[in-house]
């Protein structure tokens, strides 16, 4: 049975999930596009995984409703699971085993015909076929990564579920990474990937951030900067060290974070803002100067909004 063409590849509402007294998914409505390449992300133990799982029926939720691929989360998960690839944080390899020979145990565990021609395909959409008699262990970061999605991809899914993947890869194979997953999205596949880095979440076409169980904002990269409504100034020069204790619990400023050998001082008021760096810095030697309120800006100001539902419970 195959999906519906025109579904969308997400469309949940009012997901939740308990795992003993810990509300680790709350309340969770979100909708993603096919062909589009949905970010999450979010604090360490926010319950990023757990949603994307939800989404996708690999977990039931204890309320809510929606559809993957067309599916219904909650009854025709088994349908959702051939149809989804799933790259977790550590892709388990056979060190001893080449690309080639890791890339068809796989197609053999899930008994796939045509052995041969899946996993050719498969080297040949990655770019593995020149090494695919080098063996696993020998591989760098970037080369498992890829190898990684190659195993994603053998039964050819319509939604790949991406969980901090270029965590510990160099900046390189992290960007080439992202190319390729651009070209997936191009062809129609849906992605939806967990990640920490901000260059990278500015390559997603939406990005979804959750904190603690909430989902506390949504869409573009420009459409989440803007709905906050945060001006930022970035301060350089001067002791900045004795600047940002200066400037802790001063009206006006709601967040200092060090960029490099600057700081960016950042606050919804913006009037009051200016004023505050301007009386703080009166006689410095530090400079002040406008600067555009960044993703990362964002995401501070989001995590400082929200509260460790684990911790409430202590």
């Amino acid at each position: 049975m195959s999906s519906p063409p025109d579904a969308p590849a997400i469309d949940v509402k009012g997901l939740n999930k308990h795992f003993g007294d810990k509300h680790v998914v709350n309340d969770l409505s979100l909708r993603a596009s096919r062909g589009e390449i949905l970010g999450f992300l979010g604090p360490n133990g926010s319950g990023k995984t757990t949603s994307i799982r939800l989404m996708c029926g690999l977990l039931t939720p204890d309320s809510g409703s929606g559809t993957c691929l067309g599916y219904d989360i909650r009854t025709q998960s088994d349908q959702i699971k051939l149809n989804v690839g799933y790259m977790t944080q550590r892709f388990s390899f056979w060190d001893d085993l080449s690309i080639r020979e890791n890339l068809d145990f796989v197609a053999r565990m899930y008994d796939m015909p045509s052995r041969r021609e899946v996993v050719d395909r498969a080297l040949a959409d990655l770019n593995l076929t020149g090494r695919a008699s080098q063996l696993a262990g020998a591989l760098s970061g970037g080369w498992k990564q890829r190898l990684a999605l190659a195993a994603c991809m053998l039964h050819q899914p319509k939604l790949l579920l991406l969980d901090e993947p270029t965590a510990g890869v160099d900046p390189k194979a992290r960007r080439e990474f992202w190319a390729e997953l651009h070209a997936l999205a191009a062809s129609g596949i849906s992605i939806l990937v967990s990640t920490h880095y901000m260059d990278e979440a500015e390559r997603c076409h939406k990005l979804a951030y959750i904190a603690y169980g909430k989902l506390m904002a949504q869409g573009t990269a420009e459409e989440i900067i803007a709905a906050q409504g945060l001006t930022t100034w970035s301060v350089s020069g001067g002791d900045l060290s004795e600047l940002a204790a200066k400037l802790q619990d001063v009206p006006g400023i709601e967040q200092i974070a060090p960029f490099g050998s600057s700081l960016h001082v950042t606050g919804r008021d913006a009037d009051a803002l200016e004023q505050a760096l301007r009386r703080a810095t009166a006689g410095t030697a530090s400079r002040l100067e406008p600067a555009d309120t960044g993703l990362e800006d964002v995401f501070i100001h989001l995590m400082g909004r929200s509260s460790d539902n684990y911790e409430a419970k202590r």
